[in-house]
């Protein structure tokens, strides 16, 4: 390994701004979870927020809830939560559902808003349910689907949606959102982003960008929980226009007019569905509460600089064979380093046996999720000097870190 010493990564401790968030999670003692690009860790105000939830609110007040403590608005009111850490205003962001109905949504109506379009444009190299949501929405409204590289990009007069993801989910790559979204309206297209593995560690400004539409999970980087509930974005120019497709009672002008007919809601509310999942929203809202008084804008700075640092010790580990994947140059890259190694899923295995949690994407990936509000420099330290003693003894070559057909890999 790089020799950097440890009381190198100790000073930037010192030196950090954003330390005092730390003690805003529940992260087990002894462990360095680099994964919270896959599930964020608990905010230690959530457990409090769900319970109540359930005993007082659930147990006591019972429907009377939905108003009294404000269970109907918590789509609107936690939408907007997430729209302030995205560059949205109020009123275009509503929480609910999961990532691929909000995705669903998106593209369908984006689509819809170019009716003499039908061309469907998605990153070849994107998570597998963006790539199946636009096939499901090719096949739904007759468009034609290309698979295309966001680096070579062309948008040609047929395009109505270029649908991608901020940062590529496998290597940690950041596109240029501004570039790509100037490109593709200049070509008369709607822009569809993912920011699944943006929102909470990139200072994406929405608004600023002209952005159509975009979505996100919760689960991730803003720490959300397993399972918690997605949003989406749709700018107010746009919101009278869209047609959405899932059209359930609680995005009616007159919900509890229970008419047989659909006429929209003004706004973002034309976006709710049905009963958004409430102790998951409770749970989200109170996750939340870990931004008060952070600067974004230190978010991003440590994340950039949790990621150099990496990318200098896990360089001190090539004669091991581990290479970095992920791009070198910070406008490039998200809030991950990718290794790549032949046996990745076993250095995974590896390092979760000693406490060290990141994750592995086939075939040769080592992910390492930094999530600044939580992590540490000597997190990252300790965690590559584990890497370091798993290479050099070969650890990792252990039967019991071999893949098996029954391996579940998350």
């Amino acid at each position: 390994m790089a020799h950097l010493d440890r009381a190198v990564a100790e000073e930037q401790d010192a030196r950090d701004p954003l330390a005092f968030a730390r003690e805003r999670f529940s992260v087990p003692e002894g462990l360095i979870y680099l994964d919270g690009n896959s599930l964020g860790a608990l905010p230690s105000g959530v457990r409090a927020a769900v319970l109540d939830a359930v005993e007082r609110q659930w147990g006591q007040d019972l429907i009377g809830s939905w108003n009294g403590n404000g269970w109907w608005t918590l789509p609107e009111r936690v939408g907007d939560r997430i729209g302030a850490l995205v560059g949205a205003a109020p009123g275009q962001v509503l929480c609910g559902d999961s990532t691929s109905v909000q995705l669903f949504q998106a593209l369908t109506a984006a689509a819809r808003l170019r009716p003499d379009r039908r061309t469907l444009l998605t990153d070849a190299a994107n998570f597998p349910t963006d790539q199946y949501l636009s096939d499901a929405v090719g096949r739904l409204l007759g468009l034609e689907v290309r698979r295309v590289d966001p680096a070579d990009l062309e948008v040609g007069p047929d395009v109505a949606v270029v649908t991608l993801s901020a940062v590529d989910y496998r290597t940690g790559r950041l596109w240029d959102l501004e570039a790509i979204t100037r490109q593709v309206h200049a070509a008369g297209a709607v822009v569809v982003w993912d920011l699944c593995h943006a929102a909470g560690v990139l200072p994406v400004d929405l608004d600023g960008l002209g952005a159509d539409a975009a979505v996100g999970c919760t689960y991730k980087y803003l720490n959300g929980g397993p399972g918690a509930p997605a949003w989406l974005y749709l700018a107010r120019r746009h919101q009278r226009a869209a047609d959405l497709p899932l059209t359930g009672w609680m995005g009616r002008a007159d919900p509890f007019g229970l008419a047989g007919a659909y006429t929209p809601a003004e706004g973002m509310a034309r976006a709710r569905i049905g009963t958004p999942p409430v102790l998951s929203m409770v749970a989200v809202e109170a996750a939340l509460e870990v931004w008060d008084g952070v600067d974004p804008a230190a978010v991003r700075a440590k994340s950039l600089a949790l990621g150099e640092l990496l990318i200098t010790l896990a360089d001190g580990l090539r004669a091991h064979g581990l290479t970095v994947v992920t791009p070198r140059e910070g406008r490039h890259r998200g809030s991950q380093v990718s290794l790549r190694h032949a046996r990745a899923y076993e250095l995974s295995q590896a390092l979760i046996a000693r406490g060290v949690v990141g994750d592995f994407r086939a075939p040769d990936l080592l992910r390492l999720g930094l999530a600044p509000l939580y992590l540490s420099y000597t997190d990252v330290w300790d965690a590559m000097h584990a890497l370091e003693e798993i290479l050099t003894t070969k650890e990792h070559e252990a039967p019991q870190y071999r893949r098996s057909q029954t391996s579940v890999v998350t």
